[in-house]
């Protein structure tokens, strides 16, 4: 057990009651709606959280190898009910045999990849359940990067580029449409899969309806969601998915970090000890403002200031904040909401530390987890 003031910042820290709460949230999906939740490692991969987040979701879904690895050795390894699944846009000879031996389910991006890899990956595993994604074609997404449908896209495949041959070779279909989007934007994007699709449903065991749902954000109309799952569960006679990534972590933690600096030029800036480009990477490719405790807008304050990260970069900016109180050198300052698509796209830019990772438990106690150093950042390189 670890005293915050002694955690060297910066640091993010995970809060298990908040997690827990989100938890409960999806848990009541799964048991009102019939689909099975499995956590999205993309978005959230603290894999010191997972004794609690199993207690509740069936498995994990993976992006290749090294996040199918994880889920298998510390969510999966130890019962046979939880799940692995992995997808990736295209597999490699040196790595499907491996993700064969440790995945319950794999999907294919395209049929040319399921032609090449069915029959390997059923020798090595006869157990594995095979799929395709689809692109439904109908997305809602507010930016085109992360839009799975947009022009051209590469991921899944649209029905002008279906085969019916894979229909021998997989029990179910998946697509993923949706980015922190409520439940009108799933059944814009379901009436259009349906549309496109539901003439291959007969023989399916399942549809995995990807990520994106935003169901723990305040607002989300979780009931109807879980009415959409029970109908289409009805309808078709298929088990449900899915796999959320952000809404496991959202609200759940913050990243804490400390003023090194303040400089003038034109207005007041605050140097931080941490980064927007190393430690908060969606805050600049979404782009979005990220909330930082106690403050307000550019001048609704008394005192405003831009806070810069730590690196070389001149866009290294997290944006303007005002407080009714000077800053000082020294003091902390609290991004909130930043366990999500934070640390698992962190890097090394300009060596600068990576944030420690700690978990404040449900009877107060803070564990300080991991602190990263020096060989962190050489072992990357060579």
């Amino acid at each position: 057990m670890e005293s915050l003031e002694k955690i060297a910042t910066p640091y993010y820290m995970c809060e298990e009651s908040l997690l827990r709460a989100n938890l409960e949230i999806l848990n009541r999906v799964q048991i009102e709606g019939g689909a099975k939740i499995i956590l999205a490692l993309k978005g959230f991969a603290m894999w010191s959280t997972f004794p609690l987040v199993k207690q509740y979701l069936k498995g994990c879904t993976s992006s290749g190898l090294h996040e199918a690895l994880l889920a298998r050795e510390e969510f999966a390894k130890d019962d046979k009910n939880l799940e692995v699944h992995t997808y990736s846009p295209a597999y490699k000879d040196e790595d499907i045999d491996e993700i064969a031996r440790i995945s319950d389910h794999i999907v294919f991006n395209s049929p040319n990849q399921l032609f090449k890899y069915s029959q390997r990956v059923k020798k090595i595993n006869p157990a594995v359940s095979l799929s395709l994604r689809i692109n439904p074609e109908q997305s809602s997404s507010p930016k085109d990067i992360y839009n799975p449908c947009g022009l051209y896209s590469r991921l899944g495949t649209t029905l002008a580029n279906f085969d019916e041959r894979v229909l021998g070779l997989i029990d179910g279909l998946n697509f993923h449409a949706l980015c922190e989007q409520d439940v009108d934007a799933l059944e814009e994007v379901l009436e259009a899969f349906e549309e496109k699709f539901s003439k291959y449903f007969k023989g399916m065991k399942y549809i995995n309806f990807g990520g994106g749902h935003h169901i723990t954000k305040k607002g989300y109309d979780v009931d109807k969601l879980i009415n959409i799952i029970k109908n289409f569960r009805a309808k078709y006679g298929v088990e449900v998915y899915l796999e959320p990534g952000e809404a496991v972590g959202w609200q759940t933690g913050e990243l804490v970090s400390s003023v090194l600096d303040i400089v003038h030029n034109g207005m007041d800036i605050a140097i931080l000890d941490t980064s927007a480009e190393a430690h908060m990477p969606d805050t600049l490719a979404m782009p979005y403002r990220a909330m930082v405790r106690g403050s307000g807008e550019a001048g609704e304050k008394k005192h405003t200031y831009r806070f810069g990260g730590n690196t070389c970069l001149a866009g290294d900016i997290m944006g303007d904040y005002s407080f009714d109180v000077p800053l000082k050198i020294g003091d902390k300052i609290i991004f909130e909401d930043q366990i999500h698509y934070t640390f698992v796209k962190n890097t090394t830019f300009n060596g600068i530390k990576l944030p420690s990772l700690v978990i404040k438990r449900e009877d107060g106690s803070v564990d300080l987890i991991k602190e990263f150093g020096y060989q962190d950042y050489r072992n990357r390189l060579s």
